[in-house]
C-alpha cells in the first residue's frame, strides 16, 4: 500500500496544497560541504542556483551557511548570517519557499524575518538552548533532526542498542522538549538524520523501518542525498561510487520514501526525485496533473 504524506501546519500555500511528497532542493552557501562545497558560496551564484533548482522541479529550497560534513569545524554566527541572508531575501522576494538550515536560534529568527518559512535544525534543538523558545515565537514549521553531537564529534557517537528504537526515543525526547517550550506540535517535522552519528548499516536499518517513523504521526523528512552509505552500496571494482554519481540512488530512495508517506525528501538534483515522487503519486491515484 502507498501511503499519503502528513504535512505540517503553517506551510505557504504552494506547499500546503501538495498531495504528494515534497522535493527540497539544497543550497550549501559554504566552501566545504561534502558534495558541492564552494560551488554556491557567492551570493549571486547561490541565488541563480536556487532559481535553477526550482525550474528543475524543487518545491522549496533549503539554504545553509555552515557545513555539517563529518569533521567540519563551526563558523561564527556573523559569518553564517553573512552567507545566508542575502540569498534567502532574494529568493523569498521571488516567491520561492525557503527553509533555513541552521543550528542557531538567532540565525533562524533573522532568516525568517528575511523571508524563510521553515526552520530546519539538524541538531533538533541540541546545539542552542534558545532554539525551541525562538521557534515557538516564530510560528513556522520546525524540522527536528536526530543528532548526537557536532560534526567533529559525531563519528565517535555511533553506539546504539537498537538504532531504530534509540533514534525514535531520542527524537521524541526532542519533540517533547520542543512542545514543552511552546512549539506547536502540528508544526513539527522529524528527520532520522541519515549519516549523522550513524554507521553505514544504521542508515539502511532506519530506512527499512521508515513506517515506524511515519506512524508516530509527525511529518517526516528524509535526507539521503549523495551520502556515503549510498556510495558504499554502489561499489565499482571495490571502490565506492563517487559523490557526483549517486543521484540515481538518491532518486530511488526518494521514490521509496514517497511510497511510505514521507512528507519531504531533501536532494541536490531535484529533477529525478521530482519524477520519482510524481510516479509514486500517479501510482497511488493522486493528482498527477
Amino acid at each position: 500500500m502507498i501511503h499519503s504524506p502528513v504535512r505540517p501546519d503553517g506551510l505557504p500555500l504552494s506547499l500546503a496544497r501538495l498531495d504528494r511528497c515534497a522535493v527540497m532542493g539544497i543550497i550549501n552557501v559554504t566552501p566545504d560541504s561534502f558534495s558541492d562545497g564552494g560551488r554556491w558560496l557567492d551570493a549571486t551564484t547561490a541565488i541563480e542556483h536556487g532559481l535553477a533548482l526550482m525550474a528543475d522541479g524543487a518545491d522549496l529550497v533549503d539554504i545553509g551557511g555552515e557545513s555539517t560534513r563529518p569533521g567540519a569545524q563551526r563558523i561564527s554566527q556573523e559569518e553564517e548570517l553573512r552567507r545566508v541572508l542575502p540569498v534567502i531575501s532574494a529568493l523569498a522576494q521571488d516567491g520561492i519557499p525557503v527553509s533555513i538550515d541552521t543550528m542557531r536560534a538567532d540565525v533562524a529568527a533573522q532568516a525568517v524575518e528575511a523571508g524563510a518559512c521553515i526552520v530546519n535544525d539538524i541538531s533538533g534543538g541540541g546545539a542552542d538552548p534558545e532554539m525551541y523558545r525562538v521557534v515557538a515565537g516564530l510560528g513556522v514549521p520546525y524540522i527536528a533532526m536526530h543528532w548526537r553531537g557536532f560534526s567533529d564529534q559525531m563519528e565517535f557517537l555511533t553506539d546504539y542498542d537498537n538504532v531504530v528504537t534509540d533514534v525514535i526515543d531520542e527524537l521524541m525526547s526532542r519533540v517533547n522538549a520542543a512542545q514543552a517550550a511552546g512549539v506547536d506540535p502540528r508544526r513539527i517535522v522529524i528527520d532520522p538524520g541519515l549519516g549523522f552519528a550513524k554507521k553505514m548499516h544504521h542508515n539502511w536499518e532506519l530506512l527499512r523501518a521508515i513506517d515506524q517513523l511515519t506512524e508516530l504521526g509527525y511529518p517526516v523528512l528524509i535526507g539521503a542525498a549523495r551520502k556515503r552509505f549510498l556510495g558504499a552500496a554502489l561499489q565499482d571494482h571495490g571502490e565506492p561510487r563517487p559523490v557526483e554519481q549517486r543521484d540515481a540512488a538518491t532518486d530511488a530512495v526518494s521514490a521509496l520514501s514517497a511510497s511510505h508517506g514521507v512528507w519531504c525528501v531533501r536532494v541536490h538534483t531535484p529533477r529525478g526525485s521530482r519524477d520519482a515522487v510524481e510516479v509514486v503519486n500517479a501510482w497511488k491515484g493522486g493528482d498527477s496533473s
